[in-house]
């Protein structure tokens, strides 16, 4: 599909035996799909001694040595990562067969947080195609994937990177809603000032931010709600970000909305690396890989445009 569609060239990882069988299934032959499909095994690559060499200079003051290194480059997620890392692919997709954790830490470690992020958090990009949709387009949820329970500071840092984020895929100006239980001071409490605080950091660190907070979805999603409930936001109900005061409600609200909503959920995508990297679930299916490697793509023509900018531009 991939192939087909044009979204990206492709580096296959893993065993090669078990990859010419599942492309034979699909009615094609390595030969076949030779220049947008290679396949890489990390048993047997060419790279393996450089890579071995790179792994020990990341990781070298956490302890790792050439004996280590040598094991672990053979992993398809290292191998993938360190394909990045030394810039013959632009970004990596994993996760159908490995656990959220070892994909994000194995991307933390070897490709690293981007020099002018704070923090790596996550969204999902929460596509409205459907006849019943109100609302046609494309919203993001974070962070619905990584970050437990985020203080004032790092839920700053999330609406920032997020709202980057939308802008990086969708081209469209950010409208950030920082959400809660209470909107505009109608509940009273700990976790409603957290997002309150947030709100103020995001707006300090980006006066330019379309934001506001604290927000119920429903009075940043419905314009009517909004009039009530928020007349002075500068939202009017029409937020495209949403930004979620925990995992706990983030995870909650995105599949909410995807399988009570009939969205379409693409995520989590990582945000905050150096270069691109992201998580599938291991229940995914063949078009949600695609959709990912869609919006990987979008990720790295986003950085490759803002590293091209001349200094001082954004």
């Amino acid at each position: 599909m991939i192939r087909k569609e044009k979204v990206a060239r492709v580096l296959l990882v893993g065993d090669p035996q078990k990859i010419e069988d599942n492309l034979a299934s699909c009615g094609t032959t390595p030969e076949e799909v030779a220049g947008d499909i290679e396949i890489h095994d990390p048993n047997t690559s060419p790279l393996i001694d450089e890579f071995r060499e790179t792994l020990v200079s990341l990781r070298a003051h956490k302890g790792m040595t050439p004996e280590i290194a040598s094991a672990q480059v053979r992993h398809r997620l290292t191998y993938a990562a360190l394909l990045v890392q030394t810039g013959r692919a632009h970004g990596t997709v994993g996760g159908a067969a490995e656990t959220t954790s070892d994909t994000v830490r194995t991307a933390l470690q070897i490709i690293g947080k981007a020099p002018d992020a704070a923090m790596v958090s996550s969204f999902f990009f929460m596509l409205y195609c459907k006849e019943h949709h109100t609302v046609k387009g494309a919203h993001i949820f974070a962070d619905c994937g990584l970050v437990v329970d985020p203080d004032a500071n790092e839920m700053a840092e999330i609406a920032r990177a997020s709202a980057a984020s939308y802008r990086a895929l969708t081209g469209e100006t950010p409208r950030v809603a920082m959400l809660s239980f209470s909107t505009a001071g109608s509940a009273d409490h700990p976790k409603v000032s957290k997002v309150v605080a947030a709100t103020h950091l995001a707006k300090v660190a980006d006066p330019d931010l379309i934001i506001d907070g604290e927000l119920q979805f429903d009075a940043a999603f419905v314009p009517e709600v909004a009039a009530s409930k928020a007349e002075k936001s500068a939202l009017g109900g029409a937020a495209n970000v949403f930004v979620f005061p925990s995992l706990n409600a983030g995870n909650l609200g995105y599949k909410i909305a995807q399988r009570v909503g009939g969205a379409t959920a693409i995520g989590p995508v990582l945000q905050g690396l150096a270069k691109p990297a992201n998580d599938l679930s291991r229940g995914c299916s063949a078009e949600d890989i695609l959709h990912m490697v869609a919006v990987t793509v979008a990720q790295s023509d986003a950085l490759d445009q803002t590293q091209k900018a001349p200094e001082g531009a954004a």
